[in-house]
């Protein structure tokens, strides 16, 4: 099958930046990564997202409003811009691209009430950066009664491809989500809980730091017990799989009272028992654990979860991918299994009815059209 030039950008819940990766793929087997590049958010930009989060939090479905409306034209701006620093890294024109996947930013999630909200123009980007764009990509998902997430699953299974089965891949954004591969390429997925969250809140609401770096603040800290079992002492770890979280579904609350380096330390542990907690819901033991996500670099956190779980905890990169870039590919790649007609949700990740594509096309200077 002929391969295509894709593009797919990626702005989490842990509020850091814009990740854009440029991949050549067919949607299928073939994966080669070509060029990345990663933009950090600044501390105005990071505020004008969470201005948007908390308004749309409080709202009982998706509407118009000023303030989310002004974040989505700083996000829009800022993946342009990450667009034409890739391209300009990786040597290679506009017009040589055939897709975009755009995820957008999640600023509330909610598949119990029917939708998810990723802000973000499609339709601009297309026009600013002059290539198709595809985003909306969990909204035909959910729209179908499933989770809507995780969708990265699909992208980690032909990373996979080559290595023993079971294997698990255990991504560390603001929430982590887990993909269980079985020896005939069967899909389970799931989120797991808070991953970067919660620690990256309790950090900077207490030091003004970002997050941890290198997890030295929780590696200096000590676990409260019972701090800890109030954490997770909530029904959602007992719900079969699949489900998905909202960012904000857990709050550090639990943890108030305790000093920056306790609490980090707690909250970091937390994140490392909701992985052992995950495994229960698998139906085979992994023989590796593969983690991508913004958490391997945290050092502490990746030691935790190997302890919690008993077995090692790699970073993605051991394998030869740069897991910088693992979310960011997965969406140029779902982008051209989107303009193939290829599923992106299956009903072992997202508890879709049936395996789906989904997304919205968008053509420079025409319509947008509905997959």
């Amino acid at each position: 099958m002929k391969t295509m030039l894709a593009i797919g950008l990626m702005s989490g819940t842990s509020l850091d930046g814009v990740d854009a990766a440029l991949i050549e793929t067919d949607g299928e087997g073939h994966v080669r990564p070509i060029a990345f590049v990663g933009d950090d958010y600044t501390a105005e930009e990071r505020s004008a997202i969470r201005l948007a989060v908390n308004c749309a939090l409080e709202l009982e479905r998706p509407v118009a409003d000023p303030v989310i409306e002004t974040a989505e034209r700083m996000l829009t701006a800022r993946h342009a811009d990450a667009v034409d620093r890739l391209l300009a890294r990786a040597g290679i024109r506009a017009d040589e691209i055939d897709v975009v996947g755009f995820h957008g930013q999640t600023i509330a999630h909610r598949p119990d009430r029917g939708w998810t909200w990723q802000i973000g123009d499609g339709a601009g980007l297309a026009e600013q950066i002059g290539i198709s764009v595809v985003d909306q990509l969990r909204i035909a998902d959910v729209a179908a009664g499933g989770q809507g997430a995780p969708l990265l699953p699909v992208y980690h299974r032909a990373l996979c491809a080559s290595l023993p089965k079971p294997v698990a891949v255990l991504n560390l954004g603001g929430v982590g989500n887990i993909t269980w591969i079985g020896e005939d390429d069967a899909l389970i997925a799931f989120d797991t809980g808070p991953a970067n969250g919660l620690v990256n809140q309790w950090v900077e609401h207490h030091s003004g730091a970002a997050f941890d770096v290198g997890g030295a603040l929780a590696a200096a800290g000590s676990v409260h017990a019972s701090v800890l079992d109030t954490l997770l002492d909530n029904p959602w770890f007992d719900l079969p799989a699949p489900k998905s979280l909202d960012r904000h579904d857990f709050t550090d609350q639990p943890a108030m009272g305790l000093g920056l380096v306790d609490g980090a330390a707690t909250l970091t542990r937390f994140t490392a028992e909701t992985v052992a907690l995950a495994f229960r819901l698998l139906p085979e033991p992994p023989t590796r654990l593969i983690v991508a996500g913004g958490g391997r670099h945290n050092p502490t956190m990746m030691r935790m979860i190997g302890e919690a779980c008993g077995l090692i905890a790699e970073p993605i990169e051991a394998l030869g991918w740069n897991g910088d870039g693992t979310e960011a590919e997965g969406f140029a790649y779902m982008a051209v299994r989107t303009l193939r007609g290829l599923p992106i949700s299956f009903p072992g990740t997202t508890g879709a009815p049936q395996a789906m594509t989904g997304g919205t096309l968008h053509e420079p200077r025409t319509r947008s059209l509905s997959l």
